[in-house]
């Protein structure tokens, strides 16, 4: 045993020197805990300093938040404007203003898409998603154009009534004549008589035969027949009318009317339409024919 534990003076030296670095090592290691402890500790100042700051950045974050909530959340409500249509022609625009949900337009134009054709009004109530009182609503302005370009609107089918036509050279005042006065005339029938009178409430009357190429109609062929009082105009009083009101008129969209809106809340009232010729809302066309419907007391 004495000479296995024996160990000369070289050993003993380095078991001496290994004793001393392990020691060095530990107290290194222990000091260099407690630096990073002390570091570990924050002041109070620093705390609050910090606590400033986090809220500050979570203030910002949360205004962004409602911004973009308040920017992509808005969606002006949109109010139906009934219009005569032909649903193998109309577009994505032309449908979602009938008052008709994006998923189900989406529905019709793929339905066109493949080689889809309405040939009669009642094939339109077959469209996924249609239901009985949307149709009944549609079915008035609902026309389905023939091949030879002549139009047939929605009817029901009651007996065919003989009607006496006007003879030639006869003249009635479009925006007076009913149903009954329009049927006289060679050429238009009930449907026709219909879709005249339905949009002239919705203009509030017409300034002239043209706009009834808006509805689809001949106008060279019946402007004979015809005479147009403007007196009889209903206009829009434009120092009154809200957004809703003035975007259910066929000539003003929702852009249109907002800037009409706001330009009387930042300028008074509103004197005539000159101002809104700077506007990107509003070409000169448009103007000219929103003037004939609007006035300013």
């Amino acid at each position: 045993m004495r000479e296995f534990l024996y160990y000369t003076r070289n050993q003993r030296r380095g078991i001496l020197l290994l004793i001393a670095l392990i020691g060095l090592i530990m107290l290194a290691n222990g000091w260099l805990s407690y630096r990073q402890s002390k570091k570990d500790v924050v002041s109070p100042e620093e705390e609050a300093a910090f606590r400033s700051f986090a809220d500050s950045v979570q203030r910002v974050e949360k205004g962004k938040k409602k911004s973009y909530q308040s920017v992509y959340s808005y969606q002006p409500k949109k109010a139906p404007i009934l219009a005569p249509f032909d649903p193998n022609n109309a577009d994505s625009v032309s449908l979602g203003r009938l008052g008709i949900p994006a998923w189900m337009v989406r529905n019709i134009l793929r339905y066109r898409a493949k080689g889809g054709k309405f040939r009669k009004p009642e094939d339109f109530k077959k469209i996924y998603g249609m239901d009985e009182e949307r149709y009944q609503t549609l079915a008035p302005y609902l026309y389905i154009t023939r091949s030879d370009s002549t139009p047939s609107l929605y009817t029901p089918t009651p007996p065919r009534e003989i009607i006496e036509k006007y003879s030639e050279g006869t003249l009635i005042d479009l925006n007076s004549a009913d149903t009954t006065e329009l049927k006289k005339i060679p050429g238009i029938g009930s449907g026709i008589a219909r879709r005249i009178i339905a949009y002239r409430q919705q203009l509030g009357g017409y300034y002239q035969t043209e706009q009834l190429r808006e509805i689809h109609l001949n106008d060279s062929l019946l402007k004979k027949w015809f005479t147009v009082s403007d007196t009889a105009i209903q206009r829009i009083n434009l120092n009154k009318a809200g957004i809703e009101r003035l975007r259910t008129h066929p000539y003003i969209n929702f852009y249109q009317a907002r800037a009409m809106v706001e330009y009387r809340k930042k300028h008074g009232a509103i004197k005539s339409m000159k101002p809104f010729a700077l506007y990107e809302e509003f070409t000169p066309e448009e103007l000219e024919r929103i003037s004939r419907y609007v006035c300013f007391e």
